[in-house]
């Protein structure tokens, strides 16, 4: 049974702000199942809208919805941002946290880079030196085992003094 795209929007919009409400709950009272709720909340939200997470709370969205909030309240003056944060339920506070917070991300991300690349380096050097070790003691076993099996020939042919 295909459901009609107001039908789809109507559920969608009790998703947002001031409603809330969770997918399970969505689908229980509307009678439609959770997984085609989450089909369209998916639908939407590559098209670009902005629909929370599982949680009700702004805070408990994904941060890809956070970093779109941001994006999308870049250019607006403060009486925009205002009446932005209105209709979605959030704060002014939280979209200028959420902005720093992205800022942030592209300076920790270049020590993160340096550390783990100075990481690597010492991982190859620490793999080179135990395949090194590891070569040399291949190498002294193969010649034990070569001596062993000399003592045993000559053992053979020459009679068995040694024991």
């Amino acid at each position: 049974m295909g459901y009609s795209t107001e039908r789809k929007q109507a559920v969608l919009r009790k998703l947002l702000p001031p409603y809330n409400r969770t997918v399970a709950d969505l689908a229980k009272e509307e009678g439609v199942s959770t997984a085609a709720i989450y089909q369209w909340r998916k639908a939407v939200r590559a098209k670009g809208q902005l629909l929370p997470e599982n949680s009700a709370e702004p805070e408990g969205w994904s941060t890809q919805d956070k970093f779109n909030a941001v994006l999308e309240t870049a250019a607006l003056a403060e009486a925009e941002l205002a009446e932005y944060c209105r209709r979605r339920g959030l704060y002014p506070e939280q979209i200028r946290r959420w902005r720093a917070a992205c800022e942030q991300a592209n300076d920790l991300g270049d020590g993160k880079a340096c550390e783990d690349n100075d990481a690597m380096k010492t991982e190859r050097q620490r793999s080179k030196a135990l395949e090194r070790e590891l070569r040399r003691k291949e190498a002294a076993l193969a010649e034990t085992a070569a001596l062993l099996a000399l003592r045993k020939k000559a053992a053979a042919i020459w009679g068995d003094e040694d024991k």
